[in-house]
């Protein structure tokens, strides 16, 4: 897909020129004229809301087929939930390295969702409490991966970042993103998120909350039965 980045001071970073060589530079979405799918990088200023949701409004009306990935001055949450809710399929720091806009790249064009971590993490705990898969389908998934990409794949699907996993198992960075892309096409996900959905075994919940539900029913007969010795003891007394 081609890249066009749109910025109102019309100048391409070097980060964003090494993640995408053949890149073109736009003040405005009026003045692109394409045929074919672009992905568009959308530059978003501090204090610039009503700018973006004009811009995205007219990227989604005259580029149906193409992507959109909003690039933050100041990253968070609060933005990103609506630039997703608006279309967008990628989220990021506009001064992020080119070696993740290249891996974000890879990660959108595939049909994936490129999130914050924070928010990433957001989701997945959330959509983990909603959506489950049967402990033999989760086991399916994971019999299809090596044991360190099920280690990997385990370790991202709860919401750890890359730098987070490779600290775990005492890998580099590398070699954790590596086995993250392997484990992606194995299991036929586009993204973190997906990979989250496909891995969370609702019986480990179960059995988590089974396990404490016992637990707790254990502590309170041993309560009553303490409360019963008490006062079977001060009847005693009594008589």
């Amino acid at each position: 897909m081609r890249d066009i980045f749109i910025c109102t001071h019309g100048n391409l970073l070097d980060s964003w020129l090494k993640a995408c060589p053949n890149a073109l530079v736009s003040v405005s979405v009026s003045s692109v004229l394409m045929n074919e799918p672009v992905i568009f990088w959308v530059h978003a200023n501090a204090n610039s809301q009503p700018w973006l949701e004009t811009i995205m409004a007219d990227i989604q009306r005259k580029f149906q087929t193409s992507k959109i990935v909003i690039l933050s001055n100041t990253p968070n949450q609060a933005e990103a939930l609506l630039v997703i809710k608006n279309g967008a399929v990628g989220y990021c720091h506009a001064y992020s390295q080119a070696s993740l806009l290249t891996e974000l790249k890879a990660v959108v064009t595939h049909g994936g969702l490129w999130l914050g971590q924070d928010l990433l993490q957001t989701l997945i705990g959330a959509t983990k409490e909603v959506v489950h898969n049967a402990a033999e389908h989760v086991n399916e998934a994971l019999a299809l991966l090596t044991t360190r990409e099920k280690e990997v794949a385990l370790n991202a699907a709860s919401g750890l970042s890359n730098k987070e996993i490779a600290r775990l198992l005492k890998i580099t960075e590398r070699t954790v993103k590596a086995h993250i892309s392997k484990s992606l096409e194995k299991l036929a996900v586009k993204d973190r998120l997906q990979l989250a959905l496909v891995l969370n075994d609702k019986s480990d919940q179960q059995q988590t909350a089974g396990n404490t539900l016992r637990q707790v029913k254990s502590k309170l007969r041993s309560k009553k039965q303490t409360i019963s010795k008490k006062y079977k003891k001060k009847l005693d007394l009594a008589a």
